[in-house]
């Protein structure tokens, strides 16, 4: 996913690059390149707005909007990132696209707004404004990183990333049941979905078992193949949402409007924090794998731009109505398969996801898959966000206090998402703060680490 545990050792032996960063390869050799990457992220772009629409009720035509506009936004994203521009970028061979890191609590938060009665369109207007006001977040970040890595450490980090693949899995167990319309319908786990969604979970995980390299990278992509397959034998596939789509999808800014809620606010900004760390990761890993500086004036340097779009295509993907984006951390994986860093490569991945985005047919079919399908292959999506989360907090010293602070974090965060009854009689705008798991978990950890002393200050006091 796009999260990114700290390098392995395996990591830190980079072989040699075929084509190196500042390389221009010919055009039949960046197209194959991008290719690969276009297979390792293109089901991580769509998954998130397809979840979101499908838990919210919202219309064919306007999902097929709002999954076009993910693909547009993240080659636009790409493509500065890759190029940069100014403070803007990295200058690295980076892809960003639509983060899982939102999912959890916009759904949630969604959810409730639409069981208060509230239309499906005015809820969309809030997310996309509570995007937009968070992208200034990220923004403000990039400009004070190291204040605010001392505030979000590994622990933080490590923590609310866990917190984010636990509270997501729920979300992918009921897709793998047939989501929340199969709940309404009767049909909720039925032999028929379970068929549908087991398939593809199965050969997601024998291919990845399987010592070929391009079929553990495509794994995914395979499976859900097939699985759109067994579908349409079975009826299941509906194109709705092509046939009532445009024959290019012009980008409609504001197309729900804008509006705010601070329910859906606050347990955004902890998450907007731990992405803009996310992305150092992830920048830093690149950078590795590039044979480029991981210190320095240079390294500085691209993560600050790094981060900076990060927030800023978070600010153009709330406008032109999708999700916040991210940088992805398994496109390092693909530089090292291909040896090639060259971030030129970076323009042709931005220049087929632009195109792909702006041809709704494309959106279409993507939509048609039926949620058991996609439910099968985001539980693999979303325990991999929860291992990442694991393999952050396994590379810091677990002391007693360190245990204290996951203990208590993770409790309180996983206890209040299952419990939500607990917080009834609080005031209410405490407890719109809270009722996100992530955001109650992550306050915690943040303000634990920051007040509880590590034991060697404790220490030099005595």
């Amino acid at each position: 996913m796009n999260t990114r545990p700290p390098l392995s050792a395996a990591e830190n032996t980079v072989p040699d690059l075929v084509l190196g960063l500042e390389d221009r390869p010919r055009a039949w050799v960046g197209i194959l390149a991008a290719l690969q990457h276009l297979l390792a992220i293109i089901v991580p772009i769509v998954t998130p707005g397809l979840l979101i629409c499908q838990s919210l009720g919202v219309s064919a035509r306007d999902t097929n909007l709002i999954v076009s506009m993910s693909l547009v936004v993240s080659g636009i994203a790409t493509f500065v990132q890759c190029r940069r521009f100014g403070p803007f970028g990295a200058g690295l061979l980076i892809v960003q696209g639509t983060s899982f890191n939102f999912v959890g609590p916009l759904i949630a938060g969604g959810t409730l707004m639409v069981k208060q009665g509230t239309p499906v369109e005015a809820v969309m207007a809030a997310i996309f404004g509570v995007v937009v006001a968070g992208s200034f977040i990220e923004m403000g970040v990039s400009r004070i990183l190291p204040f605010i890595r001392r505030m979000i450490t590994p622990l933080v980090t490590g923590i609310v990333v866990l917190m984010i693949g636990l509270t997501l899995i729920k979300v992918g167990l009921i897709s793998m049941g047939g989501g929340f319309a199969a709940m309404s319908n009767g049909t909720f786990a039925n032999g028929e979905n379970l068929l549908l969604s087991g398939t593809v979970l199965a050969i997601i995980v024998l291919l990845n078992r399987i010592p070929v390299v391009w079929m553990r990278s495509g794994a995914i992509i395979i499976a859900l193949a097939v699985g759109y397959l067994l579908a349409g034998l079975l009826g299941r596939l509906d194109f709705s949402g092509m046939r009532d789509a445009a024959w290019v999808q012009v980008p409609q800014p504001l197309h729900f409007g804008l509006s705010f809620s601070w329910s859906l606010f606050i347990p955004m900004i902890v998450i907007y924090l731990v992405t803009s760390l996310e992305a150092i990761g992830d920048v830093t890993a690149t950078s590795k794998v590039s044979r480029e500086p991981v210190e320095g004036e240079v390294w500085m340097r691209r993560i600050k731009g790094g981060v900076l779009v990060n927030g800023a295509n978070s600010l153009l993907a709330g406008l032109l109505n999708t999700f916040p984006s991210s940088i992805f951390a398994q496109n390092n994986g693909v530089i090292q398969l291909t040896g090639i860093a060259s971030r030129h490569v970076g323009m042709w991945i931005a220049l087929f996801l632009v195109v792909l985005g702006l041809f709704p047919s494309v959106a279409g079919v993507i939509q048609a898959v039926p949620e058991p399908v996609l439910g099968g292959a985001v539980m693999v999506m979303f325990g991999a966000v929860a291992a990442a989360g694991i393999n952050i907090l396994a590379s810091i010293t677990l002391d007693r206090r360190a245990l204290l602070i996951i203990a208590v974090s993770l409790a309180l965060g996983l206890g209040v998402s299952q419990v939500p009854e607990f917080l009834a009689h609080m005031p209410a705008a405490l407890r719109h703060v809270l009722e996100s798991g992530v955001a109650t978990g992550g306050i915690c950890a943040v303000l634990m680490n920051w007040f509880l002393p590590p034991a060697h200050l404790e220490a030099g006091r005595a």
